[in-house]
């Protein structure tokens, strides 16, 4: 757990005894659903965060809140099954994480309130309304804006200058994945960079695409939001370092895991900021009411060791830009 992050955990338990009198008294109930297995660090972390801003506003787990979390797999049957065991158990309001876990819980209820902390495109998707108005059951917070996708390109460009082609790795079947592309499309046209689409349906599809791009050179990675790329993180970062490729991601775990440079929202702050909601609901507030909000929150982070394995020099300024630099 960061600093700052541990420091604030012990400010919220200080306040405990104050917050809590102020909660409501009836104990209450909220599910969650996570597409991940349960000894995931990372969704573990983001499940940590989000019960500590809950205690800022009096809910306690096991004082006057319970939880019933369920951890799940990519298999859609699976996470059908799983959102379907949570419906039925009728909570006060469910939290889901991204489009994998969400669609599935708006096909099995249009009642139960459900918060998502990150979601690519929801009115794309038909979660809601639209942003300012959501209109039905579901609100919560975008993942990115696609503007997002210019400045990924923007980083590789200032980190390996002479590169004139990019690989952009997306999920085909998400809506998100292609408005994604479009945005680096027309960056890329802007910077003279060469722009190929990946599909990550699979792992041998990753590795053949990958193998390929890389037989020519000046070439570089961008690695966009999905839930295919969750999976496949581990092979995408050994693919990039195998065949020396500089490469972007959209979030910290990514660069964590040995990946060249992140940036994108801090899912951290997005858990936090749900857990907001969360409160407002409980209290009374309605999801059709609560505009679904961009982040507020990126992060750049920076793998030194992965550069240096690479052989590329980041600039001074850019690790001066740095929200994280790992040795």
């Amino acid at each position: 757990m960061r600093r700052r992050d541990v420091i604030a955990l012990l400010g919220a338990a200080a306040a405990w005894p104050c917050v809590a009198a102020r909660a409501q008294d009836r104990t209450r109930h909220i599910g969650v659903l996570l597409p991940a297995a349960a000894a995931d660090s990372r969704f573990q972390t983001f499940l940590g965060a989000f019960l500590e801003e809950l205690t800022r506003f009096g809910w306690i787990d096991g004082r006057n809140v319970r939880l019933d979390t369920r951890f799940t797999s990519a298999n859609a049957a699976e996470i059908r099954r799983h959102a379907a065991e949570l419906v039925a158990l009728a909570p006060d309001v469910i939290v889901a994480h991204g489009d994998s876990t969400v669609g599935p819980l708006l096909q099995a209820t249009r009642a139960v309130p459900v918060v998502f902390p990150v979601v690519a495109d929801p009115v794309g998707a038909g979660y809601v309304e639209s942003l300012a108005r959501p209109g039905g059951n579901a609100t919560g917070f975008l993942s990115f804006e696609y503007s997002l996708g210019a400045k990924w390109l923007e980083l590789l460009k200032e980190i390996s200058p002479n590169m004139t082609r990019v690989a952009v790795l997306r999920d085909p079947a998400l809506a998100a994945g292609t408005g994604q592309f479009g945005v680096i499309q027309a960056m890329g046209q802007a910077l003279k960079v060469e722009v190929n689409p990946v599909s990550m349906r699979d792992a041998a599809e990753i590795e053949r695409a990958v193998a390929a791009f890389a037989r020519s050179p000046d070439g570089a990675l961008i690695v966009t939001a999905s839930g295919l790329a969750n999976i496949h993180r581990d092979l995408i970062v050994t693919l990039a370092g195998r065949h020396k490729l500089p490469a972007v991601y959209y979030e910290r775990f990514f660069a964590v895991a040995g990946g060249l440079i992140s940036y994108g929202p801090d899912y951290i702050h997005q858990f936090r900021r749900a857990a907001g909601y969360v409160d407002r609901i409980l209290r009374g507030e309605k999801p059709a009411d609560l505009p679904v909000q961009a982040p507020t929150k990126y992060e750049l982070v920076i793998n030194q060791k992965t550069a240096k394995a690479l052989g590329i020099a980041i600039p001074p300024t850019l690790l001066a830009r740095a929200d994280e630099v790992i040795e």
